[in-house]
């Protein structure tokens, strides 16, 4: 029996900070859990040695600063996380390892908007289509991360705005997937699951405070303030697409006018270019086009850089990030985008901000926000089932890690 303060007590609460820093990473040298975890060198090495014979974790030789060190990560086969990402016109479901390994990732098109039901009869069969694939336990499976694109009310757990999803009006999501697949589910939106993808494996690396900007047939932040997620009191912290730009502007879906959505969404954006490119256009299309030198895409993706980088300055005056990363097809324009957000940042935001403000492209692409949902499922699962011997029998080789 552990009683609180004794030596077994604090043992175990020393091998649950090693196993999670572990987890939460995906590897990390014995001086690195050492820095993340407050534990001494000493102390980190005997509690690897442990989990290392205990079949928890694998330690691999590698080199850091130009010595030699070894790297830790938990054992392949001990347990699976699955990521579902419904986009508006897509669904993405990976099936990922504890050591941050993906197994198995497909995606589909999908009008989310139809239909919830439609969506998650679908998510199911794409879910257990992938585990038959990798030849995956079941049994093995931790938890799942579902990412939605729209607000998350944390109370209910229902969409919090069903005009940006009509047909999912009153839905609780993850209530909805965990009775199709009997495992444990947690939900965020598309935008914080793409801004949790970055900051774990993208362009987000190395950073505490970050803004994630997904443009697609709207636009959302992923807010990350001191190296966590916020989502605020009711879980709609970030709805950077509806400031207000212009109160004469256009009727936005939320209801009012002018909202940056407005300007900026692919579902705005799209029609401006139809009298001369005809219809058909995508984001995606654009963006190549512009890139290839066409003028009018160049011009409309510089009108939408700037109109995002009005949002971006408002961001900087009120949470002061030191990264802004931008998600979504737009991304692909790089500097055809990325110099006129600046270039408003520039204008509108508080200098001090601004200087200290980088703006990049996400790194992960379309992949972000299912990498994301993967990162959610591993942040919330526990680590005494990894202790208690939870997870047992083997994986086949991943076909490629998370980056």
């Amino acid at each position: 029996m552990e009683t609180p303060g004794s030596q077994s007590s604090l043992h175990r609460a020393n091998l649950e900070r090693v196993v999670r820093a572990v987890r939460l990473a995906g590897s990390l040298t014995q001086a690195e859990i050492a820095r993340t975890t407050g534990l001494s060198a000493a102390t980190v090495s005997n509690i690897v040695r442990e989990l290392k014979n205990g079949g928890t974790v694998e330690v691999t030789p590698t080199s850091a600063g130009g010595r030699r060190a070894r790297s830790v990560s938990l054992s392949g086969d001990a347990g699976i996380v699955i990521g579902v990402d419904f986009g508006h016109t897509h669904l993405r479901v990976a099936v990922g390892n504890l050591a941050h390994q993906v197994l198995a990732e497909e995606s589909e098109p999908l009008d989310v908007d139809a239909s919830s039901d439609q969506g998650f009869d679908r998510a199911e069969q794409l879910v257990s289509r992938l585990i038959t694939a990798t030849g995956v336990d079941r049994a093995k499976i931790a938890g799942v991360g579902l990412g939605v694109p729209g607000p998350i009310d944390v109370e209910s757990g229902t969409l919090g705005s069903t005009a940006i999803l009509p047909g999912w009006s009153g839905i609780r999501p993850a209530e909805e997937l965990r009775g199709r697949l009997g495992v444990p589910v947690h939900v965020d939106n598309d935008a914080n699951l793409g801004a949790l993808g970055e900051l774990v494996w993208g362009s987000g690396r190395g950073v505490r405070d970050l803004a994630y900007i997904k443009v697609a047939s709207g636009v959302g932040a992923g807010l990350v303030i001191n190296g966590k997620i916020y989502r605020g009191p009711g879980g709609t912290a970030g709805e950077i697409g509806h400031i207000t730009l212009d109160e004469g502007g256009p009727v936005c879906r939320c209801g009012n006018r002018g909202c940056l959505e407005t300007f900026a969404a692919a579902r705005y954006v799209l029609p401006l270019l139809q009298p001369s490119h005809g219809t058909g256009l995508t984001m995606e299309g654009i963006v190549r086009l512009a890139r290839d030198g066409d003028p009018g895409c160049r011009r409309v993706i510089a009108d939408v850089g700037r109109h995002i980088g009005s949002g971006v300055a408002h961001l900087c005056n009120l949470l002061n990030p030191s990264r802004v990363v931008l998600g979504g097809d737009l991304a692909e324009a790089g500097e055809l985008v990325l110099g006129p957000i600046r270039e408003s940042v520039g204008r509108y935001a508080i200098p001090s901000a601004a200087r200290r403000l980088t703006v990049l492209p996400g790194a992960l692409g379309g992949r972000a926000e299912v990498l994301g949902a993967l990162a959610l499922a591993l942040s919330e699962m526990g680590d005494s089932t990894l202790l208690d011997g939870g997870a047992t029998g083997a994986l086949p080789a991943a076909t490629h890690a998370f980056t």
